[in-house]
């Protein structure tokens, strides 16, 4: 398909990938149990603390936990945000579990759970008035991906409304 602008696609003609985001270990219980210990500062200064002598010891286990949302069916998620809506899709050949149109929230909050902070990472809590509508947990760096979904929100309903609001042309 020709495209007027490289990787501009209006939503009536095609879905097209925005951005796509993997969560965060602190997705998981444990992931985000490691997150709460990593921050100990019990111990000598800034180096020999609690917190990091935990992250050296659990390299083993936070790198299984890594690979496990990889490659594990039933752990492996990604957040997909198209022209059209927001997905969350499992598996190694991506399936929709879940999915927003973007003209189902009109407001994202950020929440940041106990152990998602270290990550750096949050829960992503849309709402249509007061009523959440979807929930995307441990996205990295929640604040930038929120920014991104609102402009794309803003650039849809832009779109929605121009056509809404052309003259139909004779042919």
């Amino acid at each position: 398909m020709k495209q007027a602008i490289a990787g501009v696609t209006p939503p009536e003609l095609g879905e097209a990938t925005i951005t796509t985001v993997w969560p965060s270990i602190a997705y998981t219980g444990l992931g985000r149990a490691l997150g709460r210990a990593f921050q100990s500062r019990l111990g000598f200064g800034n180096i020999m603390t609690l917190g990091n002598v935990l992250k050296l010891a659990t390299i083993p286990v936070t790198l299984g936990i890594f690979f496990a949302m990889l490659l594990v069916p039933g752990m492996n998620h990604r957040y997909r945000l198209t022209n059209r809506r927001l997905l969350i899709e499992s598996g190694l050949s991506p399936k929709i579990d879940s999915a927003v149109l973007l003209s189902d929230f009109d407001a994202i909050e950020i929440e940041v759970l106990p152990g998602q902070e270290w990550y750096p990472c949050g829960e992503m809590i849309f709402r249509k008035g007061k009523v959440e509508t979807f929930r995307l947990s441990a996205v990295p760096h929640p604040e930038a991906f929120k920014q991104i979904c609102l402009k794309t929100q803003r650039s849809f309903a832009a779109v929605k409304n121009v056509q809404a609001h052309q003259a139909p042309v004779a042919v």
